[in-house]
């Protein structure tokens, strides 16, 4: 028997407002059907992923969650930018890009992972930030070469509806998703 703590996987997300989401369910069904081995996900776990924490004790999420709510500011002047495919040469997660028009998405990542960084451990993506909405992934039985050409979800533009603390809950299936911290915007 472990005497381990339990733990959680947790991240950090802006959520997106319900006409986004009807766009990307619309447009997400309508490309399934030209590329073979896609598996929808659904539209309530639809999210810009801010800060991925991974595996913590689940005694950490409070603490996680304030730090959110510190950090929590408006992210606007957004739009839905086209098709992305990651990672590009074997695509594996199929996503609409997220256009930043005003910077305020980035600015909200990055001072939500440096205060990350600084009071829970969090180790920053090396990467420059890339916001998009996976909306399907490929199953695991088939491979992808190339990435398809797909025609984009309409350019709607949007504002963040609020920041969210959430866990990723595993098995049966896609990952569901259950709010620890909401900060409406």
């Amino acid at each position: 028997m472990s005497d381990a703590p339990p733990r959680v996987r947790l991240f950090a997300a802006l959520d997106v407002p319900r006409d986004v989401v009807s766009e990307l369910t619309r447009w997400s069904r309508d490309v399934a059907g030209s590329v073979e081995g896609l598996r929808l996900l659904p539209p309530e776990s639809f999210h810009v992923t801010l800060c991925f924490l991974g595996w913590r004790e689940a005694g950490e999420a409070e603490r996680i969650g304030r730090v959110v709510e510190r950090c929590a500011a408006r992210a606007t002047g957004l739009a839905l930018d086209g098709a992305a495919w990651f990672p590009p040469r074997r695509p594996r997660v199929l996503s609409a890009a997220i256009a930043d028009t005003r910077g305020e998405l980035g600015d909200l990542q990055a001072r939500l992972s440096a205060a990350l960084a600084e009071e829970a451990g969090y180790e920053p993506e090396h990467r420059v930030y890339n916001p998009h909405v996976t909306v399907a992934r490929v199953r695991g039985d088939t491979r992808l070469r190339r990435a398809p050409e797909l025609d984009p979800p309409a350019p709607l533009p949007f504002d963040g509806t609020a920041v969210t603390l959430y866990r990723s809950l595993r098995g049966g299936g896609a990952a569901r998703y259950e709010p620890v911290t909401r900060v409406g915007l």
